[in-house]
């Protein structure tokens, strides 16, 4: 298959199905200029706060993006290019725009309040709790994994001892992006500029980031980065967004751009051809296309932690309910569009249908290397700006991550009719932003000690559980503010089926090694203890949202009132 018509053919499908499907669904649901946002009437300068749609566009494409849209389709290339790419386009539009739109829009007609807080209004107070500790327990799985990966990947000495140039100044220009953020953030808050200025601005801030991580590359080892790492997740956690959240993604929203503009030429300029096969099997080496490509796939295509952030963080930021569709169904189809590109990457490299050794990011930043490198640019310069990318974009996650799991541990002890000025002391303690941040980071360190080798087979299904149950609370809004719904119906019920047998096979495969006395109590028990604690949680969600959708006649007015 050549790289240029698959990469042109899946540019046309997202710009159409944006034009057509995503401003039919801001129709039919009634998105709504004239009314006044969350951000607007709730502002308070910490988590609400009224930002242009570009801004907030650059925090949530660079929350959810990541390192997922490059990992996910390259791992799943085992099953063939055709299903991965299948997937991402079917998938990505029908399934993860819709719950990223359908997430923030419930969000934001809610007065930017949760998920959770949508399922407490139409399943009840215990559906809430349920939901919120689902998605805590998630928050520091992705915490552990995470911080894992940017800790290695800032690592400046390699196991022989070494020091890493690109790990260096991966890491200086990370700690250069920090302090330009909290400039870029006084600066966007004070002066308000114009969006020309305000882009000229941050591309130059990018530009000097990267310029100066690569002339003082910083060696530390991996475990003081571990606790460097976890310092900071506490500030962007805590600080109020426009201090170093949202610049600091604004930042990051360039620099993957650009990654994205320059893999795109890279193609244009080698015109590679996929040496991958277009289809290898429904079971590779054990593993079997239902569920393991869908899940594995994850953010390319469908991903529940972007419910996550459009819920939690990018509602109570829209200024106007026309930014909805571009900041969540557009960055969403621009991500299947990254996730098609490195596909594209790793079938070009690829020999004899076999991918090269290494990680996906490691893959994908020697692809695009070698496509600039016939454009004149040197290959460890374009190989250290792609790994800096991919890197700088895990750690965006990972904050934004941590923020959601502090709002979700705060909002398990607090009711929609709750009295913030006489809440009991226990109560205040729990809801206290410094202790909820606290307690989260301190589980999601003492879990990370392991390794993200073995958190990583629960990440993909807890992920993509988040998605399900998020599509069942959309669903029964949208069907109860008497707006339809039924376009979350099916992909509601694929996304159930996915991850109930994702989780079902962690179970059985653990329980196995149990029985047989191979069963590991730290790596194998952990696993099977979250394992089962998330899929009991989630049939109890799933059973309770497909109730309250198809039996309960309750209705609720366009402000999720009810009535």
């Amino acid at each position: 298959m050549n790289g240029i018509v698959l990469l042109i053919v899946s540019i046309v499908i997202l710009i159409v199905a944006y034009i057509t499907y995503g401003r039919f669904l801001a129709k039919r649901w009634g998105v709504d200029p004239s009314r006044r946002t969350p951000a607007v009437e709730l502002e308070d300068g910490v988590d609400y706060v009224p930002t242009g749609g570009q801004v907030v566009f650059g925090h949530q494409f660079a929350s959810i993006a990541g390192a997922g849209p490059i990992n996910g389709p390259i791992q799943a290339a085992i099953f063939g290019w055709l299903p991965v790419v299948l997937w991402i386009l079917v998938g990505g539009i029908f399934i993860g725009a819709v719950q990223d739109f359908g997430s923030i829009f419930a969000s934001v007609r809610n007065k930017g309040r949760s998920i959770g807080y949508i399922i407490e209004i139409y399943i009840g107070k215990v559906g809430k709790r349920l939901f919120l500790l689902f998605v805590w327990l998630f928050s520091i799985l992705v915490i552990a994994a995470f911080s894992d990966i940017v800790a290695g990947t800032f690592a400046g000495f390699g196991a022989d001892g070494s020091r890493s140039i690109v790990n260096g100044s991966t890491a200086s220009t990370s700690i250069a992006f920090m302090g330009f953020a909290f400039l870029l953030g006084i600066y966007l808050k004070r002066r308000k500029p114009t969006v020309l200025r305000s882009n000229l601005v941050a591309i130059v801030l990018l530009v000097t980031s990267i310029f100066l991580g690569m002339a003082f590359p910083t060696f530390i080892p991996k475990q003081i980065w571990m606790y460097l790492v976890f310092a900071y997740i506490f500030l962007a956690s805590v600080l109020p967004v426009w201090v170093l959240l949202q610049p600091r993604d604004y930042l990051n929203s360039f620099l993957l751009v650009f990654m994205m503009l320059a893999a795109m030429v890279g193609i244009f300029i080698a015109n590679p051809t996929i040496h991958l096969p277009a289809f290898l099997g429904f079971t590779i080496g054990g593993q079997h296309l239902f569920p393991i490509l869908f899940v594995t796939v994850a953010c390319g295509a469908v991903s529940g932690f972007h419910s996550l952030i459009s819920s939690e963080t990018s509602s109570k930021q829209i200024r106007s309910e026309k930014d909805m569709l571009p900041v969540t169904f557009g960055a969403m189809l621009v991500e299947c569009l990254l996730a098609i590109i490195a596909l594209i990457c790793a079938g070009a490299v690829a020999s004899q249908g076999v991918l090269p050794a290494g990680t996906p990011p490691q893959i994908f930043a020697m692809a695009v290397a070698s496509f600039l490198t016939k454009a004149g640019i040197p290959p460890l310069a374009s190989t250290t700006i792609i790994t800096l990318a991919i890197s700088a974009f895990a750690l965006t996650s990972l904050d934004s991550v941590a923020r959601v799991g502090r709002l979700s541990f705060q909002e398990l002890f607090l009711d929609s009719n709750t009295d913030d000025q006489h809440m009991p002391r226990i109560q205040k303690l729990l809801t206290n932003t410094y202790f909820a941040t606290g307690i989260t980071l301190c589980l999601g360190f003492l879990l990370s000690r392991i390794g993200y080798r073995h958190i990583w087979p629960l990440f993909g299904s807890a992920n993509q559980m988040i998605g399900a149950l998020a599509l069942c609370a959309i669903a029964i809004f949208l069907r109860k503010t008497q707006k339809g719904g039924a376009m979350t119906w099916i992909p509601m019920l694929v996304m159930l089926a996915i991850t109930f047998t994702a989780l079902g096979q962690i179970i059985i495969q653990k329980s196995a090694k149990l029985l047989d006395g191979s069963f590991g109590i730290m790596n194998d028990g952990m696993q099977l203890v979250f394992a089962l604690l998330l899929i009991g949680l989630a049939v109890v969600i799933a059973c309770k949202s497909i109730g309250s959708l198809f039996f309960n006649s309750k209705t609720a007015t366009a402000d999720g009132e009810q009535i």
